[in-house]
């Protein structure tokens, strides 16, 4: 099956710690209800916040936050399923959606 980057979205400058336990609690049940859809999840992480990213622009190293943003990329599954449209149908039922969002790419294989 191919699989899919689901990039979780959450509102700036928010991070996993600041969602909610009930968010928490339904991202842990989102890889069962992909499975129940015929999807499976093969993995998923949750990234630290964003203060402590760094960067490399050409020979420069940056550190901190980069942009002005109104979200941030607070983590990310890789997800099996059947095509594009299987994807985003999980991928619409993902909890990151009631207040920020999630960006579906396929992987290249």
């Amino acid at each position: 099956m191919p699989q899919y980057a689901i990039l979780i979205y959450t509102p700036a400058p928010g991070d996993v710690a600041d969602m909610p336990p009930e968010e928490q609690e339904a991202h842990m049940r989102h890889a069962e209800e992909a499975e129940r859809l015929g999807g499976k999840v093969v993995q998923g992480f949750a990234l630290q916040p964003s203060t402590g990213a760094m960067a490399v622009r050409g020979t420069r190293v940056i550190d901190g936050p980069f942009t002005e943003a109104k979200e941030v990329i607070a983590g990310f599954y890789i997800l099996q399923a059947r095509d594009p449209e299987h994807a985003l149908e999980i991928a619409k039922r993902n909890p990151a959606t009631w207040r920020g969002g999630v960006e579906v790419r396929a992987l290249l294989e």
